[in-house]
């Protein structure tokens, strides 16, 4: 009884909303399961419990977490006028009453999507500390810009996955000696995955994705500029539908207003072309093992910047949804218009445009982020310096 007096289990509560925060924070969650100290208790929503995004709960359980709370929040169709603010109001209400009853020693929560953002406003509410992963970042052509410092400014622990984010973190006002950077997890994954055999990947795939060179491609709608998803999408479309020596491996868009737009465009799609393979979530394992011996990354997903360069293979990075975040030398950027596309990906094909690639420093971090960020978090926990009543910390300009 001493014992387990002196040596408290600090309850620890991550929380993931998408196939793409669960797959960036799985080392993480395996490092904090592993450590007698903390207790881990995973919070699942989002699109994780929807058909229509391929529930990926699923992948959850066939990892083997235990899931601590599976709050559903979204509408029924997620382009519903309204859709976003009814499922922020479900999250208020539904992570509320959870963090009511559980009221863990932190929350732990990665990014800058509005379900998180209401998570952490719930959190909040009742005095929950938070730690915010990949904070100071950067995305104008995305809502996601505000909600991020917003959560940033909830926050009281903060992990970057680059300096100039930390320090762009302490200019939002935030202390320095809780602001870390500690790297980004994506390239903990893409270093340390298990990936399958470029056989068994096919096989699982049940498409023969190797016949030819192969791109992996996503695309998001660009919410800061409403409506022009579908103009976005048939553009990328368009380019891919003439690059017949190509095979197409195609993951479906997330819950954003747009995103069902894009999805229902691309089951049309697969079906006209044959070419092309398109899946509602490869899984993170399936996903990092098709980075792996994939030719080049094509669309506006954060993981052609993020993970992309670990693997040295070109990522052609279309229009403003990333714009603003720090890329290595082996992303190219193009506007949403056929012939540009065309033109980036006949460059990313070319062998001196390969060569660069192959040679390029992944900006964020050494793969040995969870580590890091398991260490501060022991530290701040056990110390019980834990103070809600944050200072503004002031710049000397």
């Amino acid at each position: 009884m001493e014992a387990e007096r002196s040596n408290p289990r600090f309850p620890i509560c991550v929380l993931t909303t998408t196939r793409a925060d669960y797959g960036i924070l799985r080392p993480l969650l395996l490092a904090l399961s592993e450590d007698g100290s903390l207790d881990l208790r995973l919070l699942v929503t989002g699109t994780h419990l929807s058909e229509d995004f391929g529930m990926t709960v699923r992948e959850i359980e066939a990892d083997g977490f235990s899931i601590d709370a599976r709050i559903s929040i979204l509408e029924n169709s997620s382009d519903a006028p309204g859709a976003m603010f009814h499922s922020m109001a479900r999250a208020i209400e539904g992570f509320g009453s959870y963090f009511q009853d559980c009221r863990p020693a932190l929350l732990v929560v990665l990014g800058d999507r509005y379900e998180t953002f209401a998570v952490c406003a719930a959190a909040v509410s009742v005095c929950i500390p938070i730690a915010h992963l990949h904070g100071g970042e950067t995305t104008e052509g995305a809502m996601d810009e505000c909600f991020r410092h917003c959560i940033t400014k909830m926050s009281y622990l903060h992990f970057t996955a680059a300096e100039p984010y930390r320090r762009r973190v302490i200019q939002l006002g935030e202390d320095p000696a809780r602001v870390f950077n500690v790297g980004g997890l994506g390239v903990e994954n893409a270093l340390h995955t298990d990936f399958l055999t470029p056989e068994q990947l096919e096989s699982d795939l049940a498409f023969p994705l190797f016949s030819k060179p192969y791109v992996v491609t996503t695309f998001h709608p660009v919410t800061l500029e409403p409506g022009s998803a579908e103009r976005q999408v048939e553009e990328m479309l368009a380019a891919i539908a003439s690059r017949e020596d190509l095979h197409f491996l195609i993951t479906k868009s997330n819950a954003d207003t747009g995103g069902q737009c894009i999805n229902e465009r691309l089951d049309i799609f697969e079906k006209e072309h044959s070419h092309c393979h398109v899946v509602a979530s490869l899984g993170m394992r399936r996903y990092m093992s098709a980075l792996k011996y994939a030719l080049c990354v094509l669309g506006n997903s954060s993981s052609g910047l993020l993970e992309a360069p670990s693997f040295g293979i070109p990522t052609i990075n279309i229009g403003d949804r990333q714009r603003g975040r720090i890329q290595a030398e082996s992303v190219l950027n193009c506007r949403p218009e056929r012939e540009d596309i065309l033109r980036a990906l006949e460059r990313a094909c070319s062998p001196d445009f390969r060569k660069k690639a192959a040679a390029a420093r992944n900006p964020y971090g050494d793969g040995n982020t969870s580590e890091h960020i398991c260490k501060i978090i022991k530290s701040m926990l056990s110390s019980g310096q834990v103070d809600l009543k944050k200072q503004f910390y002031t710049i000397n300009f």
